[in-house]
């Protein structure tokens, strides 16, 4: 259960970064908003480390941790563009289809078939983040030119979730703090070579410094339920983050929620039932 409980806590927190990450992206460059972001999830994990005073893990695992964080903020840049060139409730959703599918693909070579009710969960799963994709700008039509950034921000979070997965195996914080550095030092070392600024505009730190605290929370909260149950069950839970995405888009841009968007999130609650049993 409490596996279960960190995993709607990543998507949770992950889906409300991406609202809040999209919404600054609007005003601004992504990679200006995801530098600071990375700087503040950055300093709070750096004093946690110190504070508990947590062994330093092999510099294989810092090193798996830096690139994941590589990776998935890859994944970010083009979600980021994605959110801001497009309706919320849509490009989210897509890119977590593939984010779960990853994952569950490297589960079932690594850790073998799950329970009967897990692989139902999958299935329920995966459904409702394609359901949960479902606008009535869109219906069910998409074409190549939609899909195409939220599908390869997807495939890049899922081989986030797996990389840092294996990263934290003897270590937490260190590995966080080594994946937010990575990241603030190659969008720092990018505005140096495009010879752009590095730091967003003033009215958007607010925005970007809680997307920041926000998103590596829910990195946090994926590595605790990955490492308390299954990854794959883990990654798939924390995929679920688009009904934070529409939830917000709704109650704050008032994007309306469709009748098949609702019974995605219907479908995603029978999912984590699924799980627990």
């Amino acid at each position: 259960m409490i596996s279960i409980l960190y995993g709607i806590l990543s998507a949770a927190s992950w889906g409300a970064a991406d609202f809040i990450g999209g919404i600054a992206t609007k005003r601004t460059a992504a990679y200006r908003v995801l530098f600071l972001a990375e700087l503040a999830g950055l300093v709070p994990f750096l004093a946690l480390a110190l504070f508990t005073h947590e062994a330093i893990p092999p510099a294989t695992e810092l090193f798996l941790g830096a690139l994941a964080s590589l990776v998935g903020l890859a994944g970010l840049t083009i979600l980021y563009r994605a959110l801001a060139d497009g309706k919320m409730s849509i490009a989210a959703p897509i890119s977590a289809l593939l984010a779960a599918l990853v994952p569950v693909i490297v589960g079932l070579l690594t850790l073998g078939i799950p329970p009967l009710t897990t692989i139902l969960g999958f299935g329920c799963t995966l459904g409702a983040v394609w359901l949960i994709s479902q606008s009535n700008s869109t219906g069910w039509r998409f074409t190549l030119s939609d899909l195409r950034l939220p599908l390869f921000a997807g495939i890049f979070f899922g081989l986030y979730f797996v990389l840092l997965h294996a990263a934290t195996r003897h270590a937490f914080y260190w590995v966080l703090v080594a994946a937010r550095l990575a990241g603030f030092l190659a969008l720092g070392f990018y505005a140096l070579i495009t010879r752009q600024p590095a730091m967003p505009p003033r009215e958007v730190w607010g925005h970007a410094i809680s997307n920041g605290i926000i998103d590596i929370a829910g990195s946090a909260f994926f590595v605790l339920a990955s490492t308390a149950g299954r990854m794959d069950v883990a990654a798939v839970l924390g995929a679920l983050y688009p009904a934070s995405t529409v939830f917000l888009a709704w109650l704050i841009l008032r994007e309306q929620i469709t009748r098949l968007q609702a019974i995605g999130i219907t479908l995603a609650f029978v999912a984590i039932v699924l799980f627990t049993i």
